[in-house]
């Protein structure tokens, strides 16, 4: 336990997150396809409620092209060669919020004072509209009012360089920000003199990149597209594709109809873990025909992957004692280390221990084991579902052990593959906002681009938090998402924001982030990627990368929601040369052409050399992985085996692990509406899925108001009072329920050693019916 991190009053949990319901809560149980006509549906009910009937279709026939257009500013998932309507109905909304004719602006905030906006629901916030100008806060009247531009930088630089230590400022990004203005945003925070640049990884990904590195020496999947459209079996653990990865949907129906076997393990059978009409399908659609998208289902209790994995695992091992084919006794021995003490670990765990902590019979890892044994080539694919757990990092050096037994890395058709999230948030990463950067990145910049850059590791998100509540960082800077909804300990997060002396907030829409804020607070409004981003040098591009290392450029369409909107790089920029007026960065030089920002990160970034030509291919270019090719940049120079002890993950007595998750129609913190179409719900988001039998046993009713108390590492204790019971199909001793609501249930201080990730997939709670 750290300071800061004790016992002490909770404060009550924030307004409501979604719109007011439409009617009374329903539930229903889904059992139709995934995607198909409910998303069509779905998405024209939305173009009509956002008035996008011409914009929207406009927008969907640019997005995602390989020879053109934007790149979509939802997920992750690549873009296919090829196709020209690779979109999904996420996709669509989230593009579609970001162009809506609404507008937010100084008549706007001279009508509702901060006080009042505390109170609005947070898609209330969001719902208004486009800012679109820059604007201060007056504690005077509690006001936001207009500042100029010249102005805004000016208290950034004014408060930045007043600072005793470059240390006591933090710069926050969220997944949404482009490569060239992810490369500017680290290069000022590291000429002013800090690494602390906590983002959306530590809170997410954060576990997949160290556990990686660890094993492979790259912190990202090796795997792309093609190998997907090759893999005999694909095993997909603890994501939902449908709401948070929809494009993934085209791939698993491709591998079902050639014949592939597609494994989903997750505690709760999602929709797009059993059938899908894809969209673009136009046949499909037609005859309402849909495809398959598993061959096999698996409900682990929640942190249970782990034990599946090494039973998996271990059946595997005694099948080789048989069948030589079980392994690839080749590839181990040229390729790997620490093979023998991981087969000993696996051979010394009894099968009883894997059944207790997966919560899955032998046969169930046997079943799935064989679907492995029998598959020449395997993909292993994963999302938080595994990472947000104390045990993140040793589950995914699990997978990695698995799929090192039969050489299921370095080749066409197989390897790991995590799912990353947000549209950029891998970029992010690859273009140094990393608060742990290596010595050999920084002897680059520094050659580069001329500066002395820190070498002391900086904050991440956990200890940002702690350090801006205890008063340590008096700047925050976010750029992008919404940092107070995102974070865990919803008032400890909030309390840490109102301790700062500035906050600065970089956004296209308002949300709770703006109305939670320092003694002083600036919200600046940047273009989206959907619009045209016109400088000196013509309209500019950006670019970003996917989650299988694909760099590519996005180019805005429309025109920009309001002429006093500037581009996140040309803000960074702003804020640079006001904070750093002796730097010799030529800030304005590089906003009016992005070439030149792109040409500097080719010096100064493993990869991206020639960047400028080869961004313009079709579909850009794809980061070398060096383990893709056999070489492993770790200290033994092999793929390294792990031997990690099996967790202990089954609930106390009376207790029940649960796992914060997102609804369908929610994007991250950003709420389209309450309801969520794959798992039967209308009307409702202040609830909590649990096993019929737990409720019984506890004297739940279906659809009963229950109070949910969690119990962190330290004893305290947080609550949610009034929520309702939704009885469903999920393992016993295991409940569910919405992000951002939930945040509230996870202690600051209950984030995993290994990856100081927030637990927020394993959170310890007691649930009762509520109090009359």
């Amino acid at each position: 336990m750290e300071p800061g991190d004790g016992p002490g009053p909770v404060p009550e949990a924030g307004p409501r997150v979604g719109p007011v319901p439409e009617a009374e809560p329903r539930f229903r149980p889904y059992r139709h396809p995934a995607a198909g006509w409910g998303a069509a549906k779905s998405v024209a009910r939305f173009l009509v409620d956002e008035r996008a009937l011409v914009d929207g279709p406009r927008a969907i026939m640019r997005m995602n092209h390989e020879d053109g257009g934007f790149d979509c500013p939802g997920c992750a998932w690549p873009d296919t060669k090829g196709l020209h309507l690779d979109i999904c109905e996420n996709g669509i909304k989230h593009v579609t919020w970001e162009m809506t004719r609404k507008r937010v602006g100084r008549e706007f905030f001279a009508a509702h004072s901060v006080t009042e906006l505390s109170g609005w629901s947070d898609h209330d916030l969001e719902d208004q509209g486009r800012l679109t100008e820059p604007m201060v806060y007056d504690p005077g009247s509690d006001h936001y009012v207009p500042i100029g531009w010249k102005d805004a930088f000016e208290v950034v630089g004014a408060a930045l360089r007043g600072l005793d230590s470059p240390d006591r400022a933090a710069f926050y990004t969220s997944g949404r920000l482009g490569n060239e203005a992810t490369f500017l945003y680290q290069l000022m925070a590291r000429e002013l003199g800090t690494n602390n640049l906590p983002d959306c990884s530590n809170m997410c990904h954060e576990a997949s990149g160290r556990a990686l590195q660890a094993s492979l020496g790259t912190g990202k999947g090796t795997v792309d597209l093609k190998d997907w459209e090759s893999a005999d079996a694909l095993f997909i653990l603890g994501v939902n594709a449908a709401s948070n990865a929809p494009r993934m949907l085209t791939a698993l129906a491709e591998a079902d109809r050639r014949g592939a076997q597609i494994v989903h393990v997750n505690p709760l059978v999602e929709a797009a873990a059993t059938r899908t009409i894809v969209p673009h399908d136009f046949t499909d659609m037609a005859l309402v025909r849909s495809t398959r998208t598993s061959t096999l289902n698996l409900q682990p209790r929640i942190g249970g992957d782990m034990a599946l994995l090494r039973g998996m695992a271990k059946a595997v091992l005694a099948w080789s004692a048989s069948d030589p084919r079980a392994l690839d006794a080749a590839f181990i021995d040229r390729h790997t280390t620490g093979f023998e003490e991981y087969r000993a670990l696996c051979e010394a765990t009894p099968w009883e221990e894997l059944e207790h902590q997966s919560g899955l019979s032998r046969t169930d890892m046997l079943g799935a084991a064989r679907v492995y044994a029998e598959a020449d080539r395997s993909i292993v694919s994963w999302c938080l579902g595994l990472t947000q757990h104390e045990h993140g990092v040793d589950t995914v050096r699990e997978i990695v052990n698995l799929l090192l037994l039969r050489g299921n890395v370095g080749r066409e058709g197989a390897g790991p593959c995590p799912v990353r999230g947000h549209s950029n948030v891998q970029g992010n990463r690859t273009c140094g906002v990393d608060h742990r950067p290596t010595d050999a990145f920084l002897d680059r910049l520094s050659a580069a681009c001329g500066i002395d850059p820190p070498r002391a590791p900086g904050m991440d998100t956990v200890r940002t938090i702690r350090a801006m509540r205890e008063g340590r960082v008096k700047v925050f800077v976010g750029m992008g998402g919404n940092f107070a909804l995102a974070a865990p300990d919803t008032p400890a997060t909030y309390a840490a924001l109102r301790s700062c002396d500035l906050t600065v907030q970089v956004s296209t829409k308002l949300n709770r982030s703006h109305v939670v804020h320092g003694r002083a607070a600036l919200i600046l409004p940047c273009l989206g990627r959907t619009e045209k981003d016109h400088q000196r040098g013509g309209v500019q591009s950006t670019s970003v990368e996917d989650s299988m290392s694909m760099v590519h450029l996005s180019v805005g369409m429309k025109r920009p929601a309001s002429p006093y909107l500037l581009s996140e790089p040309a803000i960074i920029a702003g804020m640079a040369r006001a904070a750093l007026p002796d730097s010799r960065t030529p800030w304005d030089w590089y906003i009016e052409d992005y070439d030149r920002i792109r040409d500097t990160m080719a010096q100064a970034l493993d990869g991206f050399e020639d960047f400028n030509r080869r961004v313009r291919l079709p579909l850009g270019f794809r980061l070398r992985q060096p383990a893709r090719e056999l070489v492993f940049l770790t200290p033994s120079g092999r793929a390294e085996f792990s031997a990690a002890a099996l967790p202990d993950v089954v609930p106390r007595q009376g207790t029940l692990a649960l796992g914060t998750m997102r609804s369908h129609d929610q994007w991250n913190t950003t709420v389209y509406s309450d309801n969520d179409r794959y798992r039967g719900i209308k009307n409702l988001r202040t609830l909590v899925f649990m096993n019929r039998a737990d409720m019984r046993e506890r004297g739940i009713t279906d659809m009963g108001p229950v109070d949910i108390m969690s119990t962190a590492k330290d004893g305290s204790r947080r609550y949610l009072n009034g929520y309702t019971a939704i009885p469903y199909d999920i393992p016993r001793g295991c409940a569910a329920g919405y992000m951002p609501e939930m945040n509230v249930l996870v202690a600051l201080g209950d984030y995993s050693t290994q990856s100081d990730q927030p637990i927020m997939k394993h959170v310890n709670v007691t649930i009762v019916p509520a109090a009359a």
